[in-house]
């Protein structure tokens, strides 16, 4: 595991790559990036902003959307994959806001959870975009793959324990702007299939990099 220097250093590194640290999601208001983080799901984020335009033109308020008929949302909905569950999660996710938080997106993890389609990762990710809440882990695809290559976790999959470890060692004022900048880094160098390792400016404190050289050497 890294020392606390080596923590920071990553961290200052990736703000020089990566100095707008922000969601690859385009969104207007609150629920619309709690909406589009779910049509992420097993999706690109591209796609996602792709297809959200003419949904919330179609839906423009949350009332919109808690009265829209399921099966249209579909249509909208459809390209992102998995779009019967998505189409509902969005349906009924928008009476509950209305219903249970007065038509505002909840500021804790317990109420979010409660919401259709929400997990830890949704969860955190608005907690961090939305609030600024301190010591948010967004555990997503690259954030899980980086971080283990990287000798910041054990390598787990497990986003959960992921979270957990990040956290562990993450200032908490770091935390969420760190895992967008792992985003931008795993699209940008560190590919799955393909990492640029020569190309990376993080092979000083990357544990796979120098497993790889020692290798070499063996």
């Amino acid at each position: 595991m890294k020392t606390k220097q080596d923590v920071i250093s990553i961290i200052e590194q990736l703000k020089v790559l990566y100095p707008d640290s922000i969601c690859s999601l385009d969104y207007k208001k609150d629920y619309e990036l709690l909406f589009s983080v779910r049509l992420a799901a097993q999706c690109t984020d591209e796609r996602v902003n792709q297809i959200t335009p003419a949904l919330y033109a179609r839906f423009p308020t949350l009332e919109a959307l808690a009265n829209a008929d399921i099966a249209e949302v579909e249509q909208y909905v459809h390209s992102t994959g998995f779009f019967r569950a998505k189409a509902r999660d969005i349906v009924l996710a928008s009476r509950m806001l209305l219903r249970e938080y007065g038509g505002k997106v909840p500021d804790n993890m317990d109420d979010l959870l409660k919401l259709p389609g929400v997990g830890r990762k949704t969860a955190n990710l608005v907690l961090g975009d939305i609030y600024n809440t301190p010591g948010v882990v967004v555990a997503d695809t690259h954030c899980i793959r980086i971080s283990g290559l990287l000798g910041l976790t054990d390598g787990t999959k497990d986003p959960a324990k992921v979270e957990a470890q990040l956290r562990a060692v993450l200032p908490p004022e770091e935390s969420n702007d760190f895992c967008h900048r792992l985003v931008l880094h795993g699209r940008a160098v560190c590919i799955a299939r393909r990492p640029q390792c020569q190309d990376c400016t993080l092979r000083p404190w990357c544990s796979h990099y120098h497993a790889q050289q020692e290798d070499r050497k063996a």
